[in-house]
């Protein structure tokens, strides 16, 4: 496995006073000890950003493209490699390490690869004021400046990527902090980046402690933040982004719903969700943590269900026949033990799993409970592990109404044969993405937008209106100034107010007493001296 063992500033190895150890969640032995930066660190990866950002922010769109096209071989040619540090970081086994980290990642980069050049170009529009049908105007997409990029360690390839390579793409720069859990692969993402020819400066891939993070979000060249994590340092980051007034963009947690109509076909279904709450064990803010289920099918699909996850095998990441690995960090661990032991505690029973296995590693078996209660933490927060509640509903409209009464509103599921029914789902259950008879994957589509409802986070990634959270979407106006004044400059007097109230209902009204006021308009000395009669006429029709 290659050793990285120090943060990338200006593309250079810079190591710091402190040290962070990457731990293997299989074995609960040591990976790697790296060295982390301190204040004084943080502050020269921020100046590394502002000293490259002139240069990268008037480089040639194509010429960023071809960057992302050499990244593009290098990650397809290395993907053993970096599904390896992936599997052994977090846990994952190393086919899912390649299926839901590298996959999406080289989706994203091909994405942009073809469409970024298209994405960024200057967008004209057509005034539809007919005083301004002269004006060239449109849309110019220019980069921000320096920003802060925060990912966790659940998905340490596919999140950065989906939000390093848009913000670069754009002509941004970056300063770039991975999770602590994950941060040999954050590394090798920064190194990929360096050796596919970023110039210096352009991504500073830094190892930190996490209340030094605080040094690059609160730096007054930093114009905004993008986080990807938990809703409590989320909110910690949106309180320090509000204190400077810049925006921040924020995907938090989750408690997905899948909402099972009766009439879903039982083996897709039954399928479909226990891979969409197991993938990852469960570490995904997109898992399925909720699922309700019409009564008629409930009792069918639930035992298939628990038929299904009594299959899957749970061990080493290393073993190709494993289904669930180990959860990442021991902490998350805790978490979904105390959320299942209160639960049952309460009269929840588990169908499956249930029980923190005795051992080394952090395993976690796949549970599927019932007779809980939405006043249970297992239903109300936000579990992220291998957990899934079965819950029976009278209706559609219950189910839909529980879905929604969440905090949470990142992802949904509806499971249905109807057209009508799936129509229905996908307006009225309350998230920013939802999937009809399938879950999580739509995060691998490099043109649907991710983000959430409610505490599940502010903003959008992926995607042209991913693109658009990192970009001055500016509009602009090129009059060619050939008149001598516009017919709304100064002096204001009797003439003008004539001109214009008579120009407004001409513009506005309806009827043919409209054109009672296109006389009055006419005899003004502001109409005859100011107004472009060969515009006009070009652009008649709008008048009729």
């Amino acid at each position: 496995m290659r050793s990285l063992p120090h943060s990338i500033v200006r593309n250079v190895d810079v190591a710091g006073p402190g040290t962070v150890t990457t731990i293997n969640p299989a074995t609960e032995e040591a990976i790697a000890t790296v060295t982390s930066l301190d204040g004084e660190g943080a502050l020269d990866a921020v100046a590394a950003a502002e000293e490259a950002f002139e240069a990268w922010s008037h480089t040639p769109v194509a010429e960023r493209v071809e960057v992302f096209r050499r990244w593009l071989a290098i990650m397809l040619d290395e993907q053993d490699e970096l599904a390896r540090i992936v599997s052994a970081e977090g846990g994952k086994p190393l086919v899912e390490a390649r299926l839901v980290d590298v996959f999406p990642a080289l989706e994203t980069l091909k994405y942009f690869v073809e469409h970024l050049e298209g994405m960024l170009a200057f967008k004209p529009v057509e005034p539809e004021q007919l005083l301004f049908k002269h004006w060239k105007a449109g849309y110019r997409f220019d980069p921000l400046g320096v920003l802060a990029v925060v990912t966790p360690w659940n998905y340490p390839v596919g999140i950065p990527m989906a939000e390093l390579v848009p913000a670069i793409g754009a002509g941004n720069t970056i300063v770039f902090k991975p999770a602590s859990a994950t941060v040999l692969t954050g590394l090798f993402l920064g190194d990929q980046a360096r050796r596919a020819g970023l110039p210096p400066g352009v991504l500073n891939t830094v190892v930190l402690p996490g209340a030094v993070t605080d040094v690059v979000v609160d730096h007054p060249s930093v114009c905004k933040v993008l986080f990807t994590g938990s809703v409590d340092i989320g909110r910690h980051v949106a309180h320090r982004c509000a204190e400077r007034l810049i925006p921040v963009q924020l995907e938090l947690g989750g408690k997905d719903a899948a909402v099972v109509a009766a009439d879903a076909d039982l083996e897709r279904t039954a399928r479909g969700i226990v891979w969409g709450a197991f993938v990852n064990s469960g570490q995904t803010c997109a898992s399925i943590e909720r699922v309700y289920v019409e009564r008629p099918l409930y009792q069918r699909l639930l035992d298939r269900m628990v038929e299904l996850t009594s299959e899957l095998k749970v061990g080493p990441p290393t073993d190709d026949d494993t289904d669930l690995g180990p959860l990442t960090t021991r902490g998350q661990r805790d978490i979904v033990d105390e959320h299942v032991r209160a639960a049952l505690a309460a009269g929840a029973k588990a169908l499956t799993g249930g029980k923190r296995p005795e051992g080394k590693g952090f395993y976690y078996p796949p549970t599927i409970l019932v007779d809980t209660t939405d006043d249970m933490d297992v239903i109300a927060e936000e579990t992220f592990g291998p957990v899934m509640p079965v819950i029976p509903v009278d209706s559609l409209d219950e189910a839909i109404r529980r879905a929604n009464d969440s905090k949470f509103g990142l992802t949904a599921s509806g499971w249905t044969t109807s057209a009508a029914t799936a129509e229905r789902l996908q307006r009225e259950l309350a998230a920013g993405v939802v999937m009809i008879n399938d879950h999580v994957v739509a995060f691998a589509e490099a043109t649907g937008t991710w983000g959430g409802l409610k505490e599940s986070g502010t903003g959008r990634a992926h995607g042209e209106y991913g693109l658009h959270e990192v970009v001055n979407i500016k509009y602009v106006v090129h009059d060619a100034g050939r008149d001598e004044a516009a017919p709304w400059y100064y002096p204001y007097d009797a003439d003008f107010d004539q001109f214009i109230s008579s120009a407004m209902p001409l513009l506005y009204g309806k009827g043919l007493d409209r054109y009672a006021q296109l006389n009055k308009l006419a005899s003004t000395r502001r109409f005859r001296d100011r107004v472009r009669k060969t515009t006009l006429a070009k652009n008649l029709k709008e008048l009729l």
